[in-house]
């Protein structure tokens, strides 16, 4: 399976949004959704309603990613905004995680689940075996532009070997600080889907259209491996 790209969404140019999603349509492989509710994390990003709005324009499939405190009070509302996929936060639903999961499957999308920097993987080890995307954050949650947590690669690296050893189908996306310092090192560890935000995409070049193809040369630089 080639490694994929999805960007987030929280990154890009607002004044700009329409012209840039047909941009990304044609260079990468999906969208990353943040929907932050200020109390889980303290900040307040995208919504059901930007979904909606870049649903009229968008091709490539829209995840999720839910860092709220109640994520039961969201799926409804993404599903049916165009989310391909949902990931909660492992951390917000410790109480009723299989009522959860069941919630998503039951709207149309593909189960998705995310772990904090200090969270183990232990912590959600009784459900892997049901989820389609494992997302490990490798910066705290909240906001872009942090530096890269390197103690992460480790727990990248387990993802992988438990997956292999048992059988499993997830795959391992990284969010968080994915860019041409750590491709490289992210990819060996066993990374399928990184997240790129302003450092590995944005910033790159003023004319997006270059971006992408920046970061595209930047990670085969770093891997060796040709995508999209």
């Amino acid at each position: 399976m080639r490694p994929k790209f999805s960007v987030s969404l929280m990154c890009m140019d607002f004044l700009d949004i329409k012209n840039q999603i047909k941009i990304l349509d044609s260079n990468m492989d999906g969208y990353h959704i943040d929907i932050m509710d200020g109390h889980y994390c303290k900040n307040i990003t995208l919504s059901p309603d930007f979904m909606r709005a870049c649903s009229r324009v968008a091709k490539k499939p829209m995840d999720v990613h839910l860092m709220t405190t109640n994520p039961n009070d969201w799926i409804d509302a993404c599903a049916e905004a165009g989310a391909a996929m949902i990931s909660p936060h492992a951390e917000t639903m410790n109480t009723d995680c299989f009522r959860t999961l069941n919630h998503i499957a039951q709207v149309g999308c593909k189960l998705g689940v995310t772990l904090n920097p200090a969270t183990p993987l232990s912590y959600c080890k009784h459900y892997l075996n049901r989820i389609d995307v494992l997302t490990l954050m490798t910066v705290d949650v909240g906001f872009a532009g942090q530096p890269f947590i390197e103690e992460m690669l480790d727990k990248i690296k387990e993802a992988k070997e438990l997956r292999e050893k048992n059988g499993w189908h997830y795959q391992i996306m990284i969010d968080g600080s994915c860019n041409q310092k750590t491709f490289g090192r992210l990819y060996e560890a066993g990374a399928d889907v990184f997240v790129l935000g302003s450092s590995g995409l944005f910033s790159l070049d003023s004319d997006l259209e270059t971006a992408c193809q920046k970061t595209k040369d930047n990670f085969q630089k770093e891997t060796g491996v040709k995508c999209l």
